[in-house]
Parts: structure tokens; C-alpha cells; sequence
């Protein structure tokens, strides 16, 4: 599950908001005018725009680099300091201007209405001096990257000049580029791997309606051609979208949730994706990842962030099920959705004609391999040939039947060859395991496990226990 990636160093670059929130309650309204009278309960402060994204990326357990511009105000101090309660966010890199005003957004809520927003923001462009600054950190920072943010909220910090300073560094670097895009020309973001617009900002930028999945297809097409990458089309309650450059399209539901406030949605799931490709995943993992992640902070209240443990609660909890018997095309469907809520998926084999305890022991070793296990039955044809006309003892179904009911099994499939080779092929398990009265190149399927980076585990096993040794006691009484 998500316990198992190792995030590394995100660089993330982009307009830096400090949120405030002022708590309280209504229960009349003001004479002088017909607006509510608020009682202020209490004040609280959290990091927004590109810091949320930081604090959402620390929160899942990367190393983050953080850069951006900020006042030399009040607001800057309180931003610092809540930045600082994650300790794997480094500030090194901020620049600091006298003339900036630190971008303030200070929301009015009664229980969990939000009456009023207040914005304080700069009236002033970044001028060339501090752009000059804020590239020469983001190129500093870049040297311990392993993905950059561009978190654009089009506050003034992503200047065209910046953009592409910070795209054509990481590209030379082979980093690779994720944005949050304002732009209504996506061209400005050429390089960049990846870019995450709501439907309302592709549609800004394209012209384009997004109100189906064929339109969101076209319009996506029409952003590639913009800024040659991939697509992520975030779409609220229907989920995402993934347009990628080679064509393939595919679409990621959101799970069921209580929406309370979906401010800093957005910059959750791009410190998600982030995440994701810093630890090598794949996009469509990194969708159906980041789509939980959306799912629970959305049934948050104000700019938040969604821990490790919340997420890796969550994604186990979709891919619960218990153990069904699947054909190889079935297991194949399901084993692919399980690989992108981020599951390590185990694999064993055998005829498991009579269940007994040294059975069990390498079912719970196996299962212990990973998150996902898959159990590959020999049919009744294979068993004959393989032990004799007067084997099975029990049909393919009763054996399935029986190894499905197991708590530490999720998957069974049946196949017929001699050997589960071409299963294991076919479903290329991340952990194969075997008993310990084999050795390791004896396992069969073991060089296709190890070919694209799987291992092979040898179970040790339970003294005097087998099928054949029961079946001659039986004959024997």
C-alpha cells in the first residue's frame, strides 16, 4: 500500500498564501445594518497556495523544498511559523521582498458557513530583481530534486521567466514537471511532464465545453497541443481524467464522501501526484491515489492536509474483499485496479488437495510478503498428471472453494498447464512465494518475477506435513 513507496525530495515553486480563518457564532443581526453579528470564538492560521501543497507532500512523508516569495510582515512571521510545524519542509529558499505584501486570505465562518472572505494581496508585479532571486533558489533546490511543483496562482511568482527557467533546468536534469495551471495560454507551461486543470480551467484555456467525457477528451487534446505533456483533468464529484501522450485515456471515480469545503482541494492532489512520481510510480497509480486522498479532504473543514496513515487507511479499505475465485482475465482486471490503490500483490502456488497446517503456513507466510495474495490452483487435468490418476482427492472447485474461504487469501485462479508459469506471467505478482524445499532457481516463474524488479521468497515449512504422507496414512488405517 502506500506504506511501501519511498517518497523522495519534491521542489515545489509557486505563489505562497497564508489562510486565516476567524471562528464564531451568529445569533443576531446588527441594527445598523442587515448584515449578521459574529462572536468571535477563535483564530487560527494554516499555509495555502504553493505552501499547502508543501504541507500536503510533507504530510505524506516527502521531503519538500519550498520556494516563493513573501513580505517582511506580520502575516510572512505567522506563514514561517505554521510552515514550520512540518520539519521536513525546508524554508531555505524563500526570498523575501520589503515592498511585497504577503498574500493574505482571512475567511468569516459561523459553525461551518463561511460568511465573508477578506484578501489582502500586493498591488505590485514581482519585478525583475526578485524574479532574478526567486530563480537562482528554485535552481539551487533543483540539484536534490526528484519532481518539481509549479504551483501557479497566478499571484505574479510564475512569471513566463520563471516558468521557463525552472522547466528548461529540470528538463536538462531529467526531472520531471508537475503544474497546477492559472494560465489561459498553457503553452507558457511546454516541458513540463504534467499539467492538473479543473474542468473550468481547461475549458478557460481551450474554449472548449468540458461538460462530458468527449468534450473533456477534446478539450484535453487541445491543452496537449498547448503544452505537449500529459493531462490530469480534475472533475469534483466524477472524478479525474488522464489524457497521456501516447493516446491513452482513462478515468478514475471518486469514493463516496461527506463534502464539507473544497478549498485546497486541488493542491492536494498535485502534492499527491507528486508524491507518486517521486516514488516511481506510474500516472494512472498516481490518479487513483490522489483521487482518494481528494475524496477525504474535501470532508475537511478549510485548507488542510490528508497524513499517510489517512490515506493508507482509505485505499485499504476499497480493495477489501474476501477471497472469490477469479478466471485469469478477471484476476488480471483485478489485480490491476488493486496495483493502483498502491497494493503490493504475492503470489503462490500448488494442488492443495487436502488443506493441512503446513498449508496454512505458507499461505500466512505468503501473505505476510505483501498486501494482495494471489493463490494459483493446479486443475484437476494438471493434478492427474502431475500426481497420478487417483488425484485429486477433491474436485477443482471444492479446492478453490475451500482456499477462498482463507482470511489471508483474496484471489484464487485455476490453471491447467503443468506448471503456473504462464499465470504468473500473465499477472506479474510483485513477490512470488515457495516453500524452502526449494531453492531459489528452482522456482518456477522466479527469472519472469525477477526480470522487471520482483523477488522470490522461500517459505519455510512445516516438518511432516503433506498431502501424499495423509493420503498413505489413510490406506495404512
Amino acid at each position: 500500500m502506500i506504506n511501501d513507496f519511498t517518497f523522495g525530495r519534491v521542489l515545489i515553486i509557486g505563489d505562497l498564501l497564508l489562510d486565516c480563518y476567524i471562528h464564531g457564532s451568529v445569533d443576531r443581526i446588527s441594527p445598523e445594518a442587515p448584515v449578521p453579528v459574529l462572536l468571535r470564538a477563535k483564530h487560527s492560521t494554516v499555509p495555502g497556495g504553493a505552501a499547502n501543497v508543501a504541507m500536503n507532500a510533507a504530510a505524506l512523508g516527502c521531503a519538500v523544498s519550498l520556494v516563493g516569495l513573501v513580505g517582511q510582515d506580520t502575516s510572512a512571521q505567522e506563514l514561517r511559523q505554521a510552515i514550520a510545524r512540518q520539519n521536513t519542509i525546508s524554508l531555505d529558499h524563500l526570498v523575501d521582498d520589503a515592498d511585497w505584501v504577503t498574500i493574505t486570505k482571512t475567511r468569516v465562518l459561523s459553525g461551518r458557513q463561511q460568511i465573508v472572505r477578506i484578501d489582502d494581496e500586493p498591488s505590485i508585479i514581482v519585478p525583475p530583481v526578485i524574479q532574478e532571486k526567486l530563480i537562482a533558489s528554485a535552481l539551487t533546490a533543483l540539484d536534490a530534486a526528484d519532481v518539481v511543483v509549479c504551483s501557479d496562482y497566478a499571484k505574479g511568482v510564475l512569471s513566463d521567466e520563471v516558468l521557463q527557467a525552472v522547466i528548461q533546468a529540470a528538463n536538462l536534469r531529467g526531472i520531471p514537471v508537475v503544474v497546477d495551471p492559472k494560465r489561459k495560454d498553457l503553452s507558457a507551461y511546454k516541458g513540463a511532464q504534467l499539467i492538473t486543470p479543473n474542468r473550468k480551467e481547461l475549458s478557460s484555456a481551450t474554449g472548449l465545453p468540458v461538460g462530458t467525457d468527449t468534450e473533456i477528451h477534446f478539450a484535453a487534446l487541445a491543452a496537449q497541443e498547448q503544452f505537449g505533456g500529459d493531462v490530469l483533468v480534475t472533475r469534483s464529484e466524477e472524478g479525474m481524467t488522464l489524457l497521456e501522450r501516447n493516446g491513452r485515456m482513462t478515468h478514475a471515480h471518486v469514493p463516496k464522501s461527506e463534502v464539507f469545503d473544497v478549498s485546497g482541494a486541488g493542491d492536494t492532489v498535485v502534492a499527491t501526484i507528486a508524491a507518486m512520481i517521486s516514488a516511481k510510480a506510474d500516472l494512472q497509480t498516481a490518479m487513483v491515489i490522489a483521487t482518494n486522498a481528494a475524496s477525504i479532504v474535501v470532508g475537511k473543514l478549510g485548507t488542510a492536509t490528508v497524513s499517510r496513515a489517512e490515506l493508507s487507511a482509505a485505499l485499504k479499505s476499497k480493495i477489501e474483499k474476501d477471497g472469490v475465485i477469479a478466471s485469469l482475465a478477471e484476476a488480471r482486471s483485478i489485480i490491476e485496479a488493486w496495483r493502483h490503490h498502491g497494493a503490493r500483490i504475492v503470489f503462490t502456488n500448488g494442488c492443495f488437495d487436502l488443506l493441512h497446517p503446513g498449508h496454512i503456513a505458507l499461505i500466512r507466510a505468503a501473505a505476510q510478503e505483501g498486501d494482495k495474495l494471489i493463490v494459483a490452483l493446479n486443475s484437476d487435468d494438471s493434478v492427474r498428471r502431475l500426481k497420478g490418476v487417483e488425484r485429486p482427492l477433491q474436485d477443482e472447485q471444492a479446492r478453490a472453494t475451500v482456499m477462498g474461504a482463507l482470511r489471508d487469501v483474496d484471489l484464487v485462479v485455476i490453471f491447467d498447464e503443468d506448471t503456473p508459469y504462464e499465470t504468473i506471467a500473465a499477472l506479474k505478482p510483485d513477490i512470488l512465494v515457495k516453500g524452502a524445499d526449494y531453492t531459489e532457481d528452482q522456482v518456477v516463474g522466479g527469472d519472469v518475477v525477477k526480470s522487471y524488479g520482483g523477488r522470490v521468497v522461500l517459505a519455510n515449512l512445516v516438518s511432516g506435513r503433506s498431502t501424499t504422507s495423509i493420503v498413505k496414512k489413510m490406506k495404512a488405517d
